[in-house]
């Protein structure tokens, strides 16, 4: 059995007791949190369930960590004018625990 979710703009495939890393939630580590934005919901007899028939369903987890990603270096540079600029980004994360989907 396994669901689709969104948050934060993005999809993912979630079953129950995988962890997965979103963007940030407000939220303490230890507190649940429930993702109503389903949009897809595969139950055990292999049976893909979309649209209407997914009002009510959503997907408990339980917060396990905040953090921040491994640094992306972006390199700028004009040639011949001897323009050179490095920035760095670190993007927040949270990464949850995947409870039950409830439909």
């Amino acid at each position: 059995m396994y669901a689709v979710i969104e948050t934060g703009g993005k999809q993912y495939r979630v079953t129950p007791g995988q962890t997965i890393e979103v963007d940030t939630l407000a939220g303490d580590v230890g507190s649940d949190v429930e993702f109503d934005r389903v949009l897809a919901i595969s139950n055990d007899a292999n049976e893909l369930v979309l649209g209407d028939a997914l009002k009510n369903a959503r997907v408990r987890a339980k917060i396990s960590a905040h953090g921040r990603g491994d640094k992306v270096l972006v390199f700028k540079f004009k040639r011949k004018k001897q323009y050179k600029r490095t920035i760095g980004h670190r993007q927040n994360y949270t990464r949850v625990q995947v409870e039950e989907i409830l439909s």
